[in-house]
């Protein structure tokens, strides 16, 4: 699988944010990418304004998506993002969509939200309550987590047992001391941990750390970026996770049971 990763510092206007996603698209077309992974949230960014993402949410039909789906029109190539979508009585959801081919195939709304380090994502954001699909793409399934779910490996290990050969992420990884640590070895971590493939795609600007990276199924960094607006190709061979599960079988042999949702999830509280 060939997967394109674009970082992108994330506007204020939806308009400007459409633009540099449709460059993105036509870019990655252009590198015959099977796979466009984007950051968390590209409809908008407003870091004095929380409540921004009340304002600037749209439906899975709205005028954001329109676009992006006539762009993918016509083409194979799958496209991974989230968006705020609205939720009722002032609410949004954080929903990753997967389009393809000027549909949308799969969408998965963020189960943890980021309640921790004097941040709180619940203020204006409904959690989900369903495990994310798959989703296939050039022979190798796709398990799909948002950001902050990272530092959860129940979710991670729930998707390796669903099947998943590749964790597809993308982030807005808030900038904070040691951050860029938790993320690199998190991100590091759930790949090695469950011998898939992860793309972690990170915003970058004035508020996210950027460092979108592939990391592989034996904790190998393959391709990375820094702080600034950048995208980057890696290939991902499905011949690598069946050796890294031959050599190191931890899937096969732990003694625990698949994960499950909490009973009652959707009135949980995400805690750190």
């Amino acid at each position: 699988m060939k997967v394109s990763v674009a970082q992108i510092a994330v506007k204020q206007g939806w308009q400007e944010n459409a633009e540099i996603c449709l460059a993105a698209i036509r870019t990655a077309e252009m590198e015959n990418a099977d796979l466009l992974v984007l950051p968390e949230a590209i409809l908008a960014r407003n870091i004095g304004d929380p409540n921004a993402v009340l304002r600037s949410a749209q439906t899975l039909d709205g005028p954001f998506m329109q676009q992006i789906l006539a762009a993918s029109a016509g083409s194979g190539m799958t496209i991974v993002f989230t968006i705020h979508t609205p939720a009722g009585e002032a609410r949004v959801h954080n929903t990753l969509v997967v389009v393809r081919a000027g549909k949308v195939i799969a969408h998965y709304r963020k189960l943890h939200l980021y309640d921790a380090f004097a941040m709180q994502e619940s203020k204006n954001v409904t959690p989900g309550d369903e495990v994310p699909p798959l989703v296939e793409v050039a022979g190798l399934k796709l398990g799909l987590m948002t950001c902050y779910d990272i530092r959860f490996p129940e979710l991670a290990r729930r998707l390796a047992d669903d099947g998943a050969d590749v964790l597809v992420l993308p982030a807005a990884w808030v900038k904070g001391p040691l951050k860029e640590h938790h993320w690199e070895t998190l991100v590091t971590a759930r790949a090695l941990e469950n011998t898939c493939y992860i793309v972690a795609c990170g915003e970058c600007g004035e508020r996210s750390i950027g460092m979108s990276m592939v990391v592989d199924p034996l904790g190998v960094v393959i391709a990375r970026t820094g702080e600034t607006p950048a995208q980057f190709i890696a290939k991902l061979d499905a011949g690598r996770i069946a050796q890294a599960r031959q050599s190191l079988p931890a899937l096969a042999n732990r003694r625990f049971a698949r994960p499950e949702l909490a009973q009652g999830f959707a009135g949980l509280k995400a805690a750190e």
